[in-house]
């Protein structure tokens, strides 16, 4: 009986992503697991482990792995390199019915390739159980920091890109010493997670909403906002996170008196494009607007953030937005806002994020796919199977058509 082979891809996307979904030793624990599949890597220059890390514990590297069943990456794989008829796994970014990456799902389609999504695999609570979340949390608060010793001067701090690791990185902001500002985090999850991190290893004192709006501190503090501090429904009833989720578009935003009291925002929140927009370009040229930095980890593009021109890269994570002409501008102006909108910060921090991701991966996803998957973990987050939508994602069928 012929094995079943497994290639990990190297990543091809443009700007460069330089993670992998296994690293060299979780690819060796991965082979003595599931000793009755072949596992080959396929070569590359820019991933964060050389190929001699691989080869080192007896496994295979080829440029050339084409005649793999089953093909796993981290970022989106161009559509000119889409094999038709095989299995992928990796981050789609089309089962949000996302514009720009509409053509990768009706390439899929065509090639009769099984695309399955890492956003959606999930627990039997509907619980994600592979994410990169909480290092773009971490990259994109050390990213803000960077920002403000930049505008004031009172600091450098070394990117983060070139620190060896996280460690090198928490070291060095625990040295900064930082002006009295105050700062909001928005978001609960994974990603806020992982900014309120970087914020108590720098032994910023949280403070309450309330008291954010009301109190002036001679040290800096940070307020953390869920949704029922920055929506209000319009209607006057009490808030509800359930129906929140379920009715975006019955709410407004009350996140104007932040701005006015804020100097530094880290956005690590979730929005849906029914939610009401945080701000309004009008809103940012009121005279009581003090915002000087945005962080935006979340990255919607033309969002509920109206300074999140574009997503900007590792290589140039900055640019400043004019409230005036909103349009883009040198980000250090006093009077512009600087702008942080990576798209991809855990590539910042390439070997600590695959550890941390492939170690999910062997523990809870791997078991599923290649033994017995009880659960359904595989079915749910496969998008499409045999040139058609999978019945999770027909609602994706107009969005396709």
């Amino acid at each position: 009986m012929k094995k079943v082979k497994v290639g990990i891809l190297r990543e091809t996307k443009n700007p460069p992503d330089r993670r992998v979904v296994l690293a060299p030793n979780q690819a060796k624990e991965f082979v003595q697991m599931f000793p009755e599949i072949e596992l080959v890597i396929q070569s590359s220059k820019i991933r964060c482990y050389k190929d001699d890390e691989y080869t080192a514990l007896g496994l295979p590297v080829h440029d050339d792995i084409s005649d793999c069943d089953f093909l796993m990456g981290v970022k989106e794989v161009p559509i000119d390199n889409l094999i038709p008829g095989k299995s992928y796994l990796f981050f789609s970014h089309t089962a949000k019915q996302q514009l720009h990456n509409r053509p990768l799902l009706l390439a899929c389609l065509q090639k009769n390739i099984t695309l399955v999504d890492h956003e959606y695999l999930t627990n039997t609570r509907g619980e994600r159980l592979v994410a990169f979340g909480k290092f773009a949390g971490i990259v994109g608060a050390y990213n803000a920091f960077i920002a403000l010793g930049r505008r004031t001067g009172l600091f450098q701090l070394k990117r983060a890109k070139d620190c060896k690791d996280i460690m090198e990185m928490y070291e060095l902001i625990s040295r900064i010493k930082i002006p009295p500002v105050k700062l909001i985090l928005t978001g609960g999850g994974r990603v806020a997670q992982g900014a309120e991190e970087v914020l108590r290893i720098m032994k910023i004192k949280q403070v309450s909403p309330a008291d954010f709006l009301s109190k002036t501190y001679q040290e800096a503090v940070f307020t953390q906002l869920n949704p029922e501090d920055y929506v209000t429904r319009i209607d006057g009833s009490p808030f509800d996170f359930h129906h929140f989720i379920k009715h975006p578009s019955e709410y407004k935003s009350t996140f104007r008196p932040y701005s006015q009291h804020a100097d530094m925002w880290i956005a690590c929140h979730f929005w849906d494009q029914h939610s009401p927009n945080f701000l309004l370009p009008d809103d940012m040229t009121d005279h009581q607007f003090k915002l000087q930095i945005i962080a935006d980890v979340s990255c919607d593009i033309q969002g509920p953030i109206p300074s999140t021109l574009r997503a900007s890269t590792i290589a140039e994570p900055f640019y400043g937005y004019n409230p005036f002409s909103r349009a883009e501008d040198e980000p250090w102006k006093p009077s512009i806002i600087s702008v942080m909108a990576v798209d991809n910060l855990p590539g910042e921090i390439p070997r600590d994020a695959s550890e941390h991701f492939g170690q999910a991966l062997l523990e809870h996803v791997f078991p599923a796919f290649f033994g017995e998957d009880t659960d359904q973990v595989l079915e749910r987050a496969t998008i499409t199977k045999d040139g058609n939508l999978t019945s999770y994602f027909s609602y994706l069928d107009d969005y396709v058509k």
